[in-house]
């Protein structure tokens, strides 16, 4: 992956947009600090497309149908009140 600091990719953002078409992802750095990520459509649909919504998210977790607790057949302590 290309790093192109933010003043670098605001003058030659058309070269930015190409390189991450053609090369993949270009990072934009701003005071040394990674900040941003430019991505082709086709990069950020493929990131975005298996998303499921909040019900099927939960929906898809283990089955716990045939879930059984065993608990002990102790009663616990006596106390006196």
């Amino acid at each position: 992956m290309a790093v192109w600091q933010v003043q670098e990719a605001k003058s030659r953002l058309s070269e930015v947009i190409e390189d991450a078409d053609k090369k993949g992802p270009q990072i934009i750095t701003w005071h040394g600090a990674e900040r941003a990520v430019v991505l082709s459509i086709a990069d950020y649909r493929a990131l975005t497309a298996h998303k499921p919504d909040f019900k099927q998210y939960l929906l898809s977790g283990p089955k716990v149908d045939s879930f059984v607790v065993k608990r002990g057949r102790d009663t616990g302590r006596k106390v006196d009140l």
